[in-house]
């Protein structure tokens, strides 16, 4: 599945339809309006007695894979051992986000469906029922504040991811590097010396795929090690001296402006980079440990050693650990609308406590007691600290990001970023970086005007 952007890492097979739904974002919150006031405030209580609950329920999803090899059904097969009296039937969609914003301008947008990222958070309960308080949901779950209005919450993700530099661990050994780097400066120096001992691409930055350039937002809150890293957004300037995403950016700009990265940016491919770092003949890309399963996958189609394939975190610490923050996927929601409210609460339950669906894509649990993935044991052999961000102005951050146009969930000022770095575009980073925050700070000012 995985990942809200913006905040998220966005994982799985959604990532190759998500690039154009970003570009297109203010224009589908204007026409995304619904129908929705009808049912606001309605709840979707979980079942006393799972075996009682009865309906047929349409679950929308973008996991068009999992649908088509029978995963899903699966699933359902699993999940009706318990809950007999509930037919769960899919509604996969390649488009999700686009086909999903013209279903909720009418009532009939399944009965279980993951959150499009177009929705207002404020907008939450017009089109979604509640699943229970904050307070109380919040002792279980990671996530809850990515979906809480007013104390209530109103989805709940099923997975999570940590962001990290997927590397070839075979590449950085043989360019002298052992070690996980603590510092920018030390990053910069393991590049260099990849590139001076080996002949991989010391760093790959996907930069005409787009949306892997968004995955560099996710660094926020990992340099200061800070749960209120999000908050920081919105009351102040994100580029700032010290502020984690200026340490992000100008290693992004230093990296390429070092010739570190791949020679013509214009000419990068997401599907093709993968075997290419399975294989060694790249050994760095920023991402998010969604990406450790698919690039053990093609190192495998490639005949390399999945085991090459190491995650790391950004390098930054904070009294002497590194940090790394924690980011919901899309979260399932209950359709205010819906006619079998308890049984799309049901599914909602089991897939996220009972189903092994994190599990099985390696992913981490939203389960706040669930063990650490096995992907993620380098993680917590080093003891790096998961930091869950408070996203209570989750909400207003999109907001001053959309009022300022910089776009820190969206790929454009990065690509602007990548080409001042290589010369296609005048400048210097200084102004450059001065420009974004004055332009943030402005519609932070103005917001609510």
């Amino acid at each position: 599945m995985l990942a809200r952007f913006g905040t998220e890492l966005v994982p799985m097979k959604r990532r190759t339809v998500l690039a154009g739904s970003i570009a297109a974002l203010a224009l589908l919150a204007s026409a995304c309006t619904g129908t929705g006031g009808s049912a606001e405030g309605a709840d979707a209580t979980a079942p006393d007695d799972p075996s009682e609950v009865r309906g047929t329920i349409t679950v929308l999803t973008h996991r068009t894979d999992l649908v088509q090899d029978g995963t899903m059904k699966k699933y359902a097969a699993e999940f009706n051992r318990t809950h007999p009296g509930v037919k769960v039937e899919f509604d996969a969609l390649t488009d999700y986000e686009g086909e999903v914003k013209i279903r909720m301008n009418t009532e009939n947008y399944g009965d279980v469906l993951m959150i499009p990222a177009v929705i207002e958070k404020k907008d939450y309960p017009k089109f979604f029922a509640s699943l229970g308080s904050r307070a109380e949901l919040s002792e279980k779950y990671r996530f809850t504040d990515y979906s809480t209005v007013d104390g209530k919450v109103y989805g709940q993700s099923s997975l999570g991811v940590v962001p990290g530099f997927v590397y070839n661990k075979r590449v950085w050994r043989e360019a002298g590097v052992t070690g996980w780097p603590t510092t920018p400066a030390a990053f910069l120096d393991a590049l260099r010396a990849v590139e001076a001992r080996t002949d991989a691409v010391p760093y790959y930055t996907n930069f005409k795929d787009m949306w892997p350039l968004t995955q560099w937002t996710n660094v926020n809150g990992s340099v200061g090690c800070d749960p209120q890293a999000t908050t920081k957004l919105a009351e102040g300037d994100p580029w700032a001296e010290g502020a984690d995403l200026r340490v992000a950016d100008t290693l992004l700009y230093d990296i390429v402006r070092r010739g570190l990265a791949e020679k013509d940016p214009t000419t990068t491919n997401w599907e093709a980079s993968k075997p290419k770092l399975a294989k060694g003949e790249i050994a760095t890309m920023w991402l998010g440990s969604w990406a450790i399963v698919q690039l053990r996958d093609a190192a495998e189609q490639a005949g390399a050693d999945p085991d090459d394939i190491g995650f790391m975190p950004f390098p930054a610490q904070r009294d002497g650990a590194f940090c790394a923050v924690t980011s919901p996927d899309y979260q399932q929601a209950v359709n205010v609308h819906s006619e079998h409210k308890a049984a799309a609460r049901a599914w909602i339950d089991w897939f996220t406590d009972k189903s092994g669906y994190a599990a099985a894509n390696l992913a981490l649990s939203p389960l706040k007691d669930a063990p650490l993935p096995d992907v993620l044991k380098p993680y917590r052999d080093a003891g790096v600290k998961l930091i869950d961000l408070d996203d209570t102005k989750g909400a207003e951050v999109k907001s001053i990001d959309n009022r300022s146009e910089v776009g820190i969930y969206k790929p454009g000022y990065r690509q602007d970023l990548v080409d001042l770095a290589r010369g296609a575009r005048e400048g210097d980073l200084e102004d450059f970086l001065a420009g974004l925050g004055e332009r943030w700070t402005e519609a932070q000012r103005n917001l609510g005007s």
